[in-house]
């Protein structure tokens, strides 16, 4: 299919109800087998939004496809992809067997000239982890847009500003990553308090963090450096702190938030997550 069979292809799509945003924070991978609170969480909230609303395809923003310029994955048949290393085998054998959605992608890169198709990726764990919970059934086409991760954060604010035609024809967006997400410092910590331990400074962050989103302060959450030291060692890299941005500036003004989720555990990892609309 060549670029201009894409750009018309989702041509006719129907409006829709306006379908949610969410933001989850996704953790550690072998939640993918985990029974626990926040497992359980996601599972009460893909069931009330499956049972509202009418899902025609979800669009993942994932903390773990980043590249150099914005891609759409266009595959019909995404392959699950165990993007991770030297954990048990039990959970190398986890399926997620769910389309893709050329016709969703389609529509997606009609809505902003920078981004650009690709079918050179699959499902990865941002994705399958938490879909086995939200959706275990796989029975809606999934697809995922990429993080540049060469942009600024306003840049990722203002594409993401420009999807928001995609809640209205039946497009699920979920932002993938994790507000607090220091791994180094989660692993000493883990070494010497255990994985339910959490440091002063994360939990700071994220309850910072929280307020902003509160009060709608989103350009403090695009300039997290404003919170001093505690945003430095909260996002020592920006991968997973992208997603939260693209939820945020999907949500419209007057919709609520509502926290589905909130803990800050392995000592630097904040597994806040959030429904919008």
């Amino acid at each position: 299919m060549t670029l201009v069979d894409l750009k018309s292809f989702g041509d006719e799509l129907k409006s829709t109800s306006r379908l949610p945003v969410l933001f989850v924070g996704h953790g550690n991978p072998m939640n993918a087998l985990y029974d626990n609170s926040f497992t359980r969480s996601l599972n009460i909230v893909g069931g009330e939004i499956k049972n509202e609303y009418k899902i025609n395809a979800i669009l993942v923003i994932s903390a773990h496809w980043l590249t150099n310029g914005t891609f759409v994955n266009v595959n019909e048949n995404p392959e699950i992809i165990y993007d991770f290393s030297g954990f048990p085998d039990e959970l190398y054998q986890v399926k997620y067997p769910a389309t893709g959605s050329p016709l969703y992608a389609a529509e997606t890169l009609k809505l902003n000239s920078n981004i650009v198709t690709s079918s050179d990726w699959g499902i990865d764990h941002g994705s399958w982890t938490i879909l086995k919970h939200l959706f275990p059934q796989a029975d809606i086409p999934v697809f995922q847009l990429s993080i540049d991760y060469y942009k600024p954060l306003q840049y990722h604010f203002d594409l993401a500003a420009q999807l928001k035609s995609l809640r209205e024809k039946g497009v699920l967006i979920i932002g993938s990553g994790n507000i607090v997400h220091n791994l180094r410092l989660s692993f000493q910590t883990i070494r010497t308090h255990g994985e339910e331990f959490a440091l002063d400074w994360a939990i700071e962050f994220d309850a910072w963090i929280k307020s902003k989103i509160d009060t709608r302060e989103f350009n403090s959450i695009i300039n997290y450096e404003s919170a001093g030291e505690i945003g430095k060692l909260s996002v020592p890299t920006v991968d997973h702190y992208v997603p939260m941005i693209y939820s945020l500036a999907i949500a419209e003004k007057s919709e609520s938030i509502i926290y589905t989720h909130e803990e800050v555990t392995f000592g630097a990892m904040s597994m806040r997550c959030f429904r919008i609309g």
